[in-house]
């Protein structure tokens, strides 16, 4: 049952044209395996926007530039993405906000929950390696939230896959139609430019800088011309004609309707290393990509409804709490995605979880680890409010109160820990230290029901998340810590009474940080044959 929310009076003091604000904004996430470049074409955006002057290759050496979007000091050491970073810029006529996740799966948690902010999603798929575990697992977290997905083909500049196995391998593997928007011209050391499918024209690139730090010269004519000035080989030109004839024979039709269902992925192909590509699929993305749309929600007695961007005062959801994120700045911030109206900085708005009002004077938006004051924001922006234990991931806030949007998925941990510090002298920092860090989602905090222990238990998605909590405790809160492994594999959300509960005398009962039962196992077979056992309870893989 559906009941439309009436736009109500109480709109900050906004005198422009909201719906135009909206229509201009994209906000998306870039999601792949780990390595297959999307930190690189994050970075790349920033240079052809031209935030920056020169793009840093993202390497895990030392002495390289770090990327723009990694503000943690072990990201800047290994090269990776840990944590969901938020940016915001203008790229031509478009507002741009984009939410870099990690890619590692052990970071996949923050991961989906930085897409339920996203209004689509740039999937990243390395040309040499193809559709690989962990794009998989993204990829349907995105169909799951019905999230349209533009597909970027990286790495042209290798020795890869030729584009008619990735075009099948995607289609295979992902179960979606690709329908291709331009095609590549050459390959591997032969890659010089794409070819626009609809239209036939080619760009040809030339690098203007080693590593693609600089923009890369482009120039796009037509294959004649391209032939009679000798700016591009015979071969190669008549390679190209017979793949867009059989493109056009044989290919899948594009259409941006079935885009946004989902029913189809529009295909591009570059290198984001050498930036050949790059333009002409930022280019595209700005005009498929949605701007901020409807959003459902929960009203009272769990009516459906939804939050229209242009006709709703201003609302909210936390998606993201990250401690630390300045060394200047030792506090925490919570991220917020807008979803209708417009946030002013000193705003009073409705904390729904909490029931009461409270004010909104520090408000950021943020480049990596820096932070800027923001005044003003729009549907599809991501604000950053200073969070002094007031919010947490999933919160609803709004200038009308009345609804809720739809919880955070949690995931169930697999693996586990007791966590202490080498000096007790500590404590105190310690406590503080792992209370933030679970608050952030980084890590789940549990408690055995049987244990009068002062002993921390933590869980985890995965193992190196427990590194990156031994890092961040030791830089962020000057406490050295010890881990002695747990033996449990897998775990599951207790539904029912936990005292009648039938367990093992290998498993673990605990409530989580939020109250919650739960259950930890030392193998799946014991996980299924506990189910099997108490046909009074049930077992919950999300909560």
């Amino acid at each position: 049952m559906t009941d439309a929310l009436p736009p109500l009076s109480g709109e900050p003091s906004f005198s422009g044209n909201l719906a135009s604000e909206v229509a201009k904004r994209r906000t998306f996430a870039i999601i792949s395996h780990p390595d297959a470049g999307k930190t690189t074409l994050t970075e790349k955006l920033l240079l052809y926007s031209g935030m920056l002057r020169t793009a840093g290759m993202v390497r895990g050496r030392k002495g390289s530039k770090a990327a723009s979007s990694d503000w943690m000091a072990l990201e800047q050491e290994r090269g990776i993405s840990i944590t969901a970073s938020a940016m915001q810029f203008n790229y031509k006529n478009s507002t741009i906000n984009v939410l870099d996740t990690p890619g590692h799966q052990d970071f996949s948690e923050d991961t989906y929950r930085t897409l339920t902010a996203a209004d689509s999603a740039i999937m990243v798929i390395d040309s040499v390696k193809g559709v690989e575990t962990q794009t998989r697992k993204l990829f349907a977290v995105c169909r799951m939230r019905k999230i349209p997905v533009l597909t970027f083909m990286n790495k042209l500049d290798l020795a890869g896959q030729d584009p008619w196995s990735l075009m099948e391998e995607v289609e295979a593997v992902l179960q979606i139609k690709a329908a291709p928007l331009n095609w590549p011209i050459g390959s591997g050391k032969d890659f010089c430019g794409v070819a626009n499918c609809k239209t036939g024209e080619i760009t040809l690139f030339n690098k203007s800088a080693a590593g693609g730090a600089k923009i890369a010269q482009a120039r796009t004519l037509s294959t004649e011309q391209a032939l009679s000035e000798g700016v591009l080989p015979r071969d190669l030109a008549e390679k190209l004609a017979y793949e867009l004839e059989l493109l056009r024979e044989a290919g899948n039709e594009f259409s941006r309707e079935a885009f946004l269902k989902g029913e189809v992925t529009p295909v591009f192909f570059g290198s984001a290393m050498t930036n050949f590509g790059v333009e002409p699929f930022f280019d595209s993305f700005t005009e498929l990509a949605p701007a901020p749309y409807a959003r459902p929600v929960k009203l009272a007695g769990d009516i459906e409804s939804q939050i229209d961007p242009v006709e709703t005062p201003f609302s909210a959801f936390v998606f993201k709490v990250q401690a630390n994120m300045n060394p200047k700045h030792r506090d925490s911030m919570a991220f917020m995605r807008v979803c209708s109206g417009v946030f002013e900085r000193d705003l009073v708005i409705k904390h729904h979880r909490l029931g009461k009002e409270l004010r909104l004077s520090r408000s950021h938006s943020m480049l990596g680890g820096d932070r800027n004051t923001i005044d003003q924001a729009f549907p599809g922006d991501i604000v950053g409010v200073i969070n002094p234990g007031t919010f947490a991931i999933g919160d609803t806030v709004s200038l009308t109160g009345g609804f809720e949007f739809y919880p955070m998925p949690s995931f169930p941990s697999e693996v586990f820990a007791v966590v202490r510090p080498n000096d007790v002298s500590k404590r105190k920092a310690f406590d503080k230290g792992i209370k933030q860090l679970s608050d952030e989602g980084a890590i789940q905090v549990f408690t055995p029901l049987d244990s009068s222990s002062s002993d921390v238990y933590v869980a985890a998605v995965g193992r190196l998340q427990f590194e990156v909590l031994q890092y961040r405790l030791k830089d962020e809160y000057g406490v050295d810590a010890r881990l002695e492994n747990l033996p449990f594999e897998c775990s599951a959300w207790l539904v029912g009474d936990p005292r009648t509960f039938m367990k093992s005398s290998t498993s673990l009962v605990a409530r989580d940080a939020a109250g919650r039962c739960m259950v930890l196992f030392r193998s799946t077979w014991e996980k299924k044959y506990a189910g099997e056992k108490n046909p009074g309870h049930e077992l919950r893989e999300f909560a």
